[in-house]
């Protein structure tokens, strides 16, 4: 006989109990962390307080300007998780299994976002399960951009993905997304049935914040003339030979 399949924990997120807990201990004043944040004090008291749930780039800023991993935002009061240093074991070994529905949750009026392994801290990536909800621009309002990268699939239902440079485009299930996230963007819930999205972020500022050294940058070709080999950043010019001057006979 088999063992019942354990129902999946879903919580509601509270990472104004986190914010809170932070600027008691360090000290700080609303208008402090209004200052580095970006976030107006009002908007601050409300996510304190329970009464405005969060979008991610509002948490990407708050983690950035606080230089704290965005997951201690989902995980206030708690130790961080984590295998033996990679300095004794040369790699870290993390790992975070979640079962389908599990996550911390935060439901905003556009999305309804499932974040899994929040309690993996120093993450150089945010995966977050997402339910667009928005059918229209106007409904959705301004465009969301962050710092970073972000990639998307479409796991079910249809999307039409926005971005603030490109023409809209439709997003089927099995379809993805690769884009600058500072890229004014938005996914609109498309036809009446389930719609969900698998979206993946990088967010440089935050990973700075937290250790992580910046990505090495890709080298860039240079236009050279037509009678010279193209030449690659960085790369030295090809040695050329001295000319020798010529004598004329008397």
């Amino acid at each position: 006989m088999s063992e019942p399949k354990p129902e999946p924990r879903s919580m509601p997120a509270r990472p104004g109990a986190a914010v809170r807990a932070l600027r008691e201990q360090r000290g700080w004043t609303l208008a402090d962390v209004s200052e580095r944040t970006g976030l107006s004090v009002s908007t601050l008291s409300k996510v304190e307080n329970d009464k405005m749930s969060l979008t991610y780039d509002k948490l990407s800023r708050i983690s950035k300007g606080l230089a704290i991993d965005i997951g201690q935002l989902f995980a206030a009061g708690s130790a961080p998780h984590g295998a033996a240093p990679s300095s004794v074991r040369g790699f870290s070994g993390r790992r975070s299994v979640s079962r389908s529905g599990e996550g911390s949750v935060i439901d905003t009026p556009n999305y309804g976002h499932v974040y899994p392994a929040t309690e993996l801290l120093n993450k150089q990536m945010v995966p977050i399960f997402g339910q667009p909800k928005a059918r229209t621009l106007e409904e959705f309002g301004e465009l969301l951009r962050h710092s970073g990268e972000e990639f998307s699939v479409v796991l079910e239902g249809a999307v039409l993905f926005h971005t603030e440079l490109y023409a809209p485009v439709l997003l089927q299930a099995g379809d993805s997304v690769y884009f600058d996230s500072s890229m004014g963007h938005a996914y609109l819930r498309v036809g009446d049935g389930p719609c969900r999205v698998l979206t993946v972020c990088s967010d440089a500022a935050s990973l700075a914040a937290a250790g992580y050294p910046p990505p090495v940058a890709e080298p860039q070709v240079q236009r050279a003339p037509a009678s010279q080999e193209v030449a690659v950043a960085g790369t030295p010019p090809p040695a050329t030979k001295p000319k020798t001057a010529k004598t004329r006979r008397p």
